[in-house]
């Protein structure tokens, strides 16, 4: 039987399931990781949960996302005791969206029990026909298999500049963002959704204007998709601009929260592998980063 579609709860997570990027920038490492360096990784990532532990945020509302590879032991503990959990399922650091567990995915997804399956997409609708069509084509069989399940799908969008979209803003990366983006995430979520792509929640990059954010709702909201829910993404982004895309997104109905990852935890954990903070001191400061986002959105609403 088919579940209907949609999230309409509030949603603060705290996602730490980089991989790739986490690795090489926290520790100067590349994968394949040897045992000694992969618990290293997997304990930096406890303090992280430690910190979310820590916060007070009502328990309905706040939830973690973070990898199978080096989380396996904090999603086990976190499903056992209720925790809204998300679980990636694409392959770290890569242009193109393929499963990190090949034909296996759906396998992982049950042995996780996550409430939602999360893919993190780069999608340009101007970019590269033959590389959004592969793309789309396995979204739409994990779309598929997510409307099947007890899991829901949590569908993070990237929309990466072009060269030619570059050349347009001369080479200005904010005016990409403010000028061009918002329109071509519109139509990003058209074109996967036509394609049958149909995700629970949005996970998408922040918007500077609230009519940007307006435009993404009613995207989303066509077509029988008036309960699906959308929440931003923080991008690696400053404080202060951080907080200005939850502000603008907040006032906006049909968004629910936020998914706020390095901003939170990155220089936590940095001094925390350095010896310069301990355990409990690294986890309270990212318990006071995750519970301002949350502050922030719900004086935004």
């Amino acid at each position: 039987m088919m579940r209907m579609t949609g999230y309409t709860k509030k949603l603060a997570i705290l996602p730490f399931d980089h991989r790739a990027s986490y690795i090489s920038g926290l520790f100067g490492w590349k994968e394949p990781l040897n045992v000694e360096q992969a618990l290293r990784v997997a304990e930096s990532k406890r303090v992280i949960y430690e910190g979310f532990k820590k916060a007070r945020i009502p328990k309905e509302e706040a939830g973690i996302l973070v990898d199978e590879q080096y989380g396996v032991g904090i999603l086990r503990e976190a499903v056992q005791q209720g925790t809204i959990t998300a679980v990636p399922v694409e392959k770290s650091g890569q242009d193109e969206f393929d499963f990190v567990y090949g034909d296996d995915f759906a396998h992982h997804i049950e042995a996780m029990q996550p409430t939602f399956a999360k893919a993190l997409v780069r999608y340009n609708p101007e970019g590269d026909h033959m590389l959004n069509q592969r793309q789309t084509q396995r979204l739409k069989r994990l779309s598929d298999y997510l409307h099947q399940s007890q899991h829901l799908f949590l569908f993070e969008l990237l929309v990466p500049a072009e060269f030619h979209q570059l050349e347009l803003v001369d080479q200005n990366k904010d005016a990409y963002d403010s000028q061009l983006r918002p329109r071509l995430m519109v139509r990003a979520i058209e074109e996967l959704r036509q394609a049958g792509v149909e995700p629970d929640v949005w996970k998408i990059e922040g918007l500077d204007q609230r009519a940007d954010c307006e435009n993404i709702v009613e995207v989303a909201h066509r077509n029988g998709g008036q309960n699906v829910g959308l929440i931003v993404l923080g991008r690696g982004a400053s404080q202060e601009r951080v907080i200005h895309w939850l502000q603008t997104a907040a006032s906006v109905p049909g968004f629910i929260g936020f998914a706020v990852g390095r901003t939170s935890f990155w220089n936590a954990v940095a001094d925390f592998e350095a010896k310069r903070l301990s355990l409990d001191a690294a986890a309270t400061q990212i318990e006071q980063h995750f519970e301002e986002w949350n502050q922030c959105f719900e004086a935004g609403r």
